[in-house]
């Protein structure tokens, strides 16, 4: 099947190049950006017609306005049979609408958001996030593993982007978290570099916040259930080291709205009651 790609930013560039020669066409507003792949054996598209041709069409494009004009002149032109692969980060409802809008054209769109940034598309170490029919998810499965060391069918048309807007609450809310952290040791005089090494080889160790993601529900757990003997260790040491950062932070006179929430939901988030009826 030949394989089209529209966008070649930084994301999409990398993505591409993992199937680069006769069999790809590429398609992107600034000639620059295909010039790389057509050394390797690429194909460049004249227009979004062009690229039409082919039979799987991966789009890695900035936003829900762009994805949506692409698609919308990638219709009109492909065969029936063409699948489109959004892999852009757009609204939750997006691909379903745009599932619809090609029902009409025998053209099948999936929604299939990736994760692991820059760095894991160079490498084709990319996670993605799959929401399409069971039959359209073994078709592209082997295309998207080029690039992706981890392909996952998260369910229908709308399931991959919704799961990628999860893990990226997730990542962000991580990331301010990890700002409280940086406020709060500089206070304290120590050195952020060093803290910061910390923090990656401890979470490359234990996996960091998606180490405790091994429940199948977020429904509270039952005294006999066996993840909740873990789950109230991990919150007693929880409950014990957020009470000693919050005091420290009280002393030094630093705000930690986010350490306050965490010691407020900790209990609650890992499926055990506020209070512990032992």
């Amino acid at each position: 099947m030949t394989y089209g790609f529209v966008g070649l930013g930084q994301m999409g560039a990398p993505m591409a190049g993992h199937r680069a020669g006769p069999g790809l066409i590429v398609y992107d507003t600034r000639p620059e950006a295909m010039a790389p792949l057509v050394a390797q054996g690429a194909r460049p598209a004249a227009d979004l017609a062009d690229v039409a041709r082919a039979g799987l069409i991966s789009i890695m494009v900035r936003d829900d306005a762009q994805v949506n004009a692409v698609c919308a002149a990638l219709f009109a032109a492909a065969d029936p049979g063409t699948i489109i692969a959004i892999h852009s980060t757009i609204c939750a409802d997006t691909a379903i609408r745009l599932a619809a809008e090609a029902g009409p054209y025998g053209v099948e769109v999936v929604d299939a958001p990736v994760s692991g940034g820059f760095m894991g598309a160079q490498a084709g170490t990319l996670a993605v996030m799959v929401g399409a029919t069971e039959t359209a998810f073994e078709q592209v499965k082997e295309v998207f593993g080029a690039w992706a060391d981890l392909v996952l069918h998260m369910g229908p048309v709308g399931a991959g982007t919704r799961a990628k807007l999860a893990r990226n609450l997730l990542h962000f809310v991580s990331f301010a978290a990890a700002a409280e952290a940086q406020r709060l040791a500089e206070a304290a005089g120590v050195p952020l570099g060093r803290l910061a090494r910390i923090v990656r080889h401890s979470d490359a160790t234990t996996g960091g916040p998606g180490a405790i993601m091994i429940r199948r529900t977020t429904t509270p757990l039952a005294p006999g259930d066996p993840l909740y003997e873990i789950m109230s260790h991990v919150r007693a040491l929880g409950e014990k080291d957020l009470s000693l950062a919050l005091e420290l932070a009280a002393e030094l006179g630093v705000d930690t709205p986010l350490a306050r929430l965490s010691a407020e939901r900790l209990a609650t988030g890992l499926g055990l009651p506020q209070e512990d009826p032992s």
